[in-house]
């Protein structure tokens, strides 16, 4: 690994790549410690502290800066989740079909309205949030001049990080937008490993206290190896092609296979369960509606996610059935929106491609169906193990950490991910790559 990693470093354009992506993160860190002018730090920081870890996931996305309310509290969500929108949009609106089936002018235009929208989004976010902040008192003046200041800090920052995101993609190493969201999860482990040596093994006997540090350390290990394993494993289905005649040159008749992901609609299913989940609470607690009362109580309650697991308290667990549904659901549904396996029948049928056994078209494309639905039940299982051990252990142990099975998730497909396109940049010059050595 390390040998590697000094080969890349030989490469100018690998070097240049790298040194530029790790200033701009540090540009990232940087920006995450300006707090928002005009929101009162201390009075804010005990107000989040109230609300019992309900924005935990939120504040690990963006690396603390919710906490701080710096002017990256906004993180990059508003992009991501413009990005989600227009790409659902691609498939009820014919014309943005078009432009995605354009090739790369349409993509263009597809990233530029994308970018439009994500400015919407953190407009209107953070405007809800300076107008949420003046009536919760936790702004020094509750006014629209302040409220305007909150808002235009809150959306330049979720602005300049989609600009930086763009940027590392553009001059960097890997998927910008991914790398900026890994680094703000990143920047928080430290302290949750700091939580965690504080409430199990500080202070109490030696052999106890080993015993705790090595079941923490097993424990996101084998998360860890899981999730490898489960953004790794892929359903290969064989592909022939028939020999045909064009020209004077017999073409065709090769191989090849059509690789289906387990984990297809890799972390979305869980970040759009977690944000349904989540956003009612989050409104709640902005207005200061937090704690509820009556039946509101009984539905703010299931919905927050530190209160399931919870042995004394096992009613407020049905939150945690209807996140596993949403899971399911939203990995059939998103999978659904990004492989078509009809047009992948088509396709075959044209190009004079066949699976052995199966008849081309619509029988190839009820075949690819059947083993899409088994593959993605399988996924779907996968991401709610890892989604649901660290709630298991917050609701019993209460060991609230603000990464979860989420995180890691989107930490190991980054790191592959980035690691497999230095790799391809590495074997163009003829070295040996991270992944072979």
């Amino acid at each position: 690994m390390l040998k590697t990693l000094r080969n890349a470093f030989k490469i100018e354009d690998i070097r240049k790549r790298i040194i530029y992506t790790f200033l701009m993160l540090i540009v990232i860190r940087i920006g995450a410690q300006l707090p928002v002018p005009g929101v009162k730090s201390e009075v804010f920081a005990e107000w989040f502290s109230s609300q019992g870890g309900t924005f935990n996931f939120f504040d690990a996305v963006t690396g603390g800066s919710l906490m701080n309310m710096s002017i990256f509290a906004l993180s990059i969500t508003p992009y991501i989740t413009s990005s989600i929108i227009i790409q659902l949009l691609t498939i009820a609106i014919p014309k943005l079909e078009e432009m995605q089936k354009e090739g790369e002018d349409g993509r263009k235009k597809l990233n530029e309205f994308t970018r439009y929208l994500a400015v919407g989004l953190s407009l209107v976010e953070s405007i809800a949030m300076g107008v949420g902040f003046g009536n919760q008192n936790l702004l020094e003046r509750n006014t629209f001049m302040y409220i305007a200041v909150v808002a235009t800090a809150l959306t330049a920052g979720s602005t300049f990080l989609m600009w930086v995101g763009e940027r590392i993609t553009e001059k960097g190493v890997g998927n910008g937008i991914s790398i900026v969201l890994m680094i703000n999860i990143v920047s928080r482990i430290p302290d949750d490993m700091i939580k965690l040596f504080n409430q199990f093994v500080k202070g109490k006997a030696f052999a106890p206290a080993m015993l705790a540090a090595a079941i923490i350390l097993a424990i996101i290990l084998l998360v860890i190896v899981f999730v490898i394993f489960l953004q790794g494993g892929e359903r290969r289905i064989p592909v022939q092609y028939a020999k045909k005649v064009q020209g004077r040159k017999m073409v065709g008749g090769q191989s090849t296979h059509i690789p289906l992901k387990v984990n297809t609609a890799s972390v979305i299913p869980i970040i759009f369960a977690q944000s349904i989940l989540q956003f009612p609470v989050m409104i709640a607690g902005f207005v200061g509606k937090g704690k509820g009362s009556g039946l509101s109580k009984v539905i703010l309650d299931g919905l927050t996610q530190n209160n399931w697991c919870d042995p004394e308290n096992l009613k407020n667990s049905w939150g945690l059935v209807l996140y596993i549904l949403m899971v399911i659901a939203f990995a059939y549904f998103y999978t659904s929106i990004t492989f078509n396996p009809l047009e992948v029948a088509n396709n075959m049928k044209k190009q004079g491609g066949f699976i052995p056994g199966i008849r081309p078209g619509k029988p190839t494309s009820d075949y690819l169906t059947k083993i899409l639905n088994y593959i993605v039940f399988i996924g779907a299982v996968g991401l709610i193990i890892v989604a649901v051990i660290p709630i298991f252990f917050n609701g019993v142990y209460s060991a609230n950490v603000s990464f979860g099975g989420t995180s890691i998730i989107i930490i190991v497909g980054v790191v592959i991910e980035t690691l497999k396109q230095i790799e391809s940049q590495m074997l163009v010059r003829n070295y040996k790559g991270f992944l072979t050595d």
